[in-house]
């Protein structure tokens, strides 16, 4: 029997997922750690707690797969992207990793551009503009707020390599992991001189990129020693978690959109073409597929929302679930579906971190307007599942201006799990949203990369029309839909309202 792994490095754990040559999931484990927040807006965690993470959730996974340890032929790793693990010249790690949602980086965007020479230069070296969250923003902030650090910085490595380093001892990337850190010439898949020279920036301190099936070495005695595994075991390219969650939804064709809701919000869309939004408000990055690309909005707290709500607002009536053997998710959203489509005028602005798309805009604040004396918990509950959904609608409306065909919707992530919030998807995006039979998410797509890698499969579109498949759908109520339709445009009208009160806010903050 031949095993194939996928490791996903999240940003609140790390799930390990074995499976079979036939895509069948075998078992999988995750581990858990914390996410320290220094200062508001700020988002870090430790890479040490990656790789503890790692090595137990392989070894749990193996173990309830019953797998020996020659049976894991390879492993393919994803990850939470655009993440900053910086490293001295003894591979030891400088200081505490900073994350995907860390906001602290607006200067070093505004330096990014114009050091590139403007925005519109910028987008056509890079195929997108400078965020806070990408990486070669947090690079610059290093050097220009921790300059010791930055002097004794050797490599710069993404959150999932910097495990495939502790794997193989290999300092590698993949093209749509790299995609998110700013420096890459996503167009020709390769780092970009000219981008890396205007920042005064040595492409030393990168990885080598590989496509995401490629082979980037093999586990070292050590590694293979701690994971229970063998040094024939090796590891792939892998995927960024975004990439690697829709090949594990089979979004590698064209007209295919996925729609993942969890700590973000991720509207996918698989394009045969590089095709560049020139207003930089969506993303354009390889995909996991050889030669193909794609287009991303990333909502950055949607899921996130609703946790927030939970833990701020219902501990006792988390305790209360708890005892009756019910998820408190499941409550809420019973308390949602109560109430009336569109939640009786109420709004709900998810910026609870800022936003990146469309506006990105570290300043935005998450806010609920329209609140009477009338509206209850399940209203609350309501508009936070519609403004989500209202924040991933504004990222397809851009595709389909830009020319990217979008035919078939498949939902994933938490979100993907409440019947309540895939109708409100479906009528808010005016389509039917599909699920498919794998719910595994990121994790779930490395480990098919992983398997291609090993030659399981020829490549990655045969592995996933092998395995992947659509079992549900959710159609569109029409009257439902006529009502989001009026009523988005005033969701979108309230951040341009609101745009210039969030900067007094955060004035306030500094």
């Amino acid at each position: 029997m031949s095993a194939f792994l996928g490791v996903d490095i999240g940003t609140s754990g790390t799930k390990t997922l074995a499976i079979d040559e036939k895509g069948n999931v075998l078992a999988s484990a995750t581990e858990t750690y914390p996410c320290h927040f220094p200062k508001p807006l700020w988002s870090e965690q430790d890479p040490d707690d990656w790789w503890r993470a790692t090595v137990r959730s392989v070894r749990k996974a193996t173990v309830r797969a019953k797998l020996k340890p020659a049976e894991v032929k390879s492993i393919g790793l994803s990850g939470q992207m655009h993440g900053s693990v910086f490293l001295d010249r003894n591979d030891k790690v400088i200081r505490r990793a900073i994350l995907w949602n860390d906001q602290r980086t607006a200067a070093e965007c505004a330096e990014i551009e114009r050091r590139a020479g403007g925005r519109a230069k910028l987008i056509k070296m890079v195929a997108n503009p400078a965020l806070t969250g990408f990486t070669a923003p947090k690079i610059l902030w290093l050097r220009n707020h921790e300059p010791k650090h930055f002097e004794a910085t050797r490599k710069v490595l993404l959150p999932k390599d910097e495990i495939r380093r502790r794997l193989t001892g290999e300092y590698a990337t993949d093209v749509s992991d790299a995609s998110g850190m700013l420096l890459l010439d996503v167009a020709r898949r390769r780092w970009s001189k000219k981008l890396l020279s205007a920042l005064e920036l040595d492409a030393d301190l990168l990885a080598e990129c590989y496509e995401s099936e490629d082979i980037t070495g093999k586990l070292t005695p050590q590694a293979a020693k701690l994971l229970g595994l063998t040094t024939d075991c090796v590891v792939v390219g892998g995927a960024g978690d975004c990439a690697a969650g829709a090949v594990g939804n089979g979004i590698v064709a064209r007209g295919v959109l996925s729609t993942s809701i969890g700590t973000s919000g991720v509207m996918f869309v698989h394009s045969d073409e590089v095709k560049i939004d020139p207003l930089g408000r969506v993303h354009t990055f390889c995909h996991a597929v050889r030669g193909r690309w794609h287009m991303m909005g990333v909502n950055l707290s949607a899921g996130g929302s609703l946790q927030w709500f939970r833990n701020a607002l219902c501990q006792a009536d988390q305790a209360a679930a708890k005892r009756a053997k019910r998820e408190i998710y499941d409550l809420l959203a019973e308390e949602a579906e109560k109430t009336p489509v569109g939640s009786e005028g109420l709004f709900f602005l998810p910026y609870l971190s800022g936003e990146r798309t469309p506006h990105a805009d570290p300043d935005a604040r998450g806010c609920f307007v329209g609140l009477t004396a009338a509206h209850t918990r399940g209203h609350l509950v309501r508009a936070i599942m519609e403004g989500v959904t209202y924040s991933m609608r504004e990222s397809l409306e851009i595709f389909e201006h830009i020319g990217v065909p979008v035919r078939r919707i498949r939902a994933s992530g938490g979100g993907s799990r409440s019947p309540l919030w895939r109708q409100i998807q479906a009528d808010v995006f005016g389509r039917k949203v599909a699920t498919i039979n794998v719910e595994e998410g990121a994790a779930y797509g490395a480990a098919l990369l992983a398997a291609v890698g090993a030659g399981a499969y020829k490549n990655v579109e045969e592995a996933c029309a092998a395995v992947i498949r659509e079992v549900r759908e959710t159609p569109v109520d029409r009257k439902s839909k006529n009502h989001y339709d009026r009523a988005f445009p005033v969701y979108q009208q309230l951040y341009r309202s609101l745009k210039d009160d969030f900067k007094s806010i955060a004035a306030l903050e500094q």
